[in-house]
Parts: structure tokens; sequence; C-alpha cells
């Protein structure tokens, strides 16, 4: 049973590339208006992610010494 143990990184490398390869071709041919609309999808929500984890991140502390001179 040693087959479990194998490295599938490649494979699914290679199958990650064959449904990208699938998607470029549907949006081809469905024209020029799909690719437009899921490129403002996926920007909104590359936007919105990016703020929701900026907003998480705990604020840097300042040294006490900083805090004197101010």
């Amino acid at each position: 049973m040693g087959y479990r143990r194998r490295d599938t990184g490649p494979r699914l490398a290679l199958w990650m590339l064959v449904a990208l390869g699938d998607v470029v071709l549907l949006l081809i041919t469905a024209g020029l208006s799909v690719p437009v609309a899921v490129l403002g999808v996926l920007t909104l929500t590359i936007a919105g992610v990016a703020a929701w984890r900026w907003m998480r991140r705990t604020p840097v502390p300042v040294p006490a010494s900083a805090r004197r001179r101010a």
C-alpha cells in the first residue's frame, strides 16, 4: 500500500492546467462580455478579501520610548 504516499503535486498541477484551459476555451466561445464580467467579479472579490484581512491585522505595538517623545 505504498502508492498512497506518492507525491500528487505534479498530477494536481496538470489537472489544474487542463481546467484552466477549459475555462479559457469556454470564455472565448461565450464572447467578450463574459471575460470582462468574470474579471470584474474577480477584482472585487480579491479587493474584498484583501480589505478584510487588512482590517483583521493586529496593530503594530509602539515602543514606550517612541511614546514619550510625542
